[in-house]
């Protein structure tokens, strides 16, 4: 019996397959797949009362739903008993071809109902609310679902007698005569006595300015993790495709200072993941002292 030989084009449909078949298992699970992040912080000046004081960090939406009204991202942020929910930015999309933005803002307002349930929830704008057109029905909604919508404004947070500041940074491309952010942080400085300070802003390049202005803790998203995340890159696409960005996810620490970047939750106009999943952040702060 005569055996047949795999010809040249035989055997490079197998290496064909065998590289694509596990980059399109991998694509799959890194668009789809939600995971959840715990990064556990220490302060010498956080109040005793705040020590495991846990916040859940959500950014960049852009209008997707993770499984049926969000059902499964609301269970992954139920499971992480959060204390606090803040959400930095991006809750829509200033344009996703066939999902407009008033069935985004429906699905906005579906899981702020949710969320409000689980926890006190925390907002500001990203740059796509704004882009969008329609950030003041969506900032109408949040609100009338009881979501403290912070437009440079911030909120005291108390334990019995003891307290925290957090603060919400409205975005660059917010009114033009608004508070600088170092304008804003200045005047809590001299209306608070409170010394823990958290900043909620959807950029992610601010930790410099924060630093020197003494904040604590930065919360961010906006740069989608890199889109796609290789061994040592800190992702390869930024959001103003930029290439090998910084910033894009994790701990960053300066002067005493640290900002957590969310690698987000969506994508926008089609930019895909690749090893990369869609993210649940949890910060559980802790009293060094």
């Amino acid at each position: 019996m005569k055996q047949r030989r795999i010809g040249c084009f035989g055997i490079f449909l197998i290496i064909l397959l065998v590289i694509t078949i596990p980059a399109v298992i991998i694509w799959i699970d890194s668009n789809t797949r939600l995971i959840t992040t715990e990064y556990k912080l220490q302060y010498a000046n956080l109040p005793d009362a705040f020590d495991g004081y846990r916040i859940v960090l959500l950014a960049d939406l852009h209008g997707k739903e993770h499984g049926t009204d969000n059902e499964r991202l609301v269970t992954q942020i139920k499971a992480a008993s959060p204390d606090i929910i803040v959400i930095a930015g991006d809750l829509i999309d200033r344009y996703q071809p066939g999902h407009p933005v008033e069935k985004q803002i429906e699905i906005a307002k579906t899981l702020a109902e949710q969320l409000v349930k689980i926890a006190p929830v925390y907002y500001v704008t990203g740059n796509h609310e704004w882009d969008s057109g329609r950030v003041q029905p969506l900032l109408l909604m949040l609100r009338e679902c009881e979501v403290n919508v912070l437009q440079n404004q911030y909120r005291v947070i108390n334990i019995g007698d003891e307290e925290i500041i957090i603060a919400g940074v409205e975005d660059l491309n917010g009114p033009a005569d608004m508070k600088k952010p170092d304008e804003f942080i200045d005047n809590i400085r001299q209306r608070e006595d409170t010394e823990f300070v958290i900043v909620l802003s959807h950029r992610n390049y601010f930790l410099s300015l924060y630093s020197r202005l003494g904040v604590d803790l930065v919360l961010s998203g906006h740069a989608h993790g890199g889109m796609v995340r290789l061994p040592f890159t800190d992702g390869l696409i930024g959001p103003q495709m930029d290439f090998f960005p910084t910033f894009t996810s994790g701990i960053y620490t300066k002067a005493g200072s640290n900002m957590v970047v969310s690698r987000g939750l969506g994508n926008h106009l089609g930019w895909t993941r690749f090893l990369n999943n869609p993210q649940v952040v949890v910060v559980e702060l802790q009293n060094k002292g």
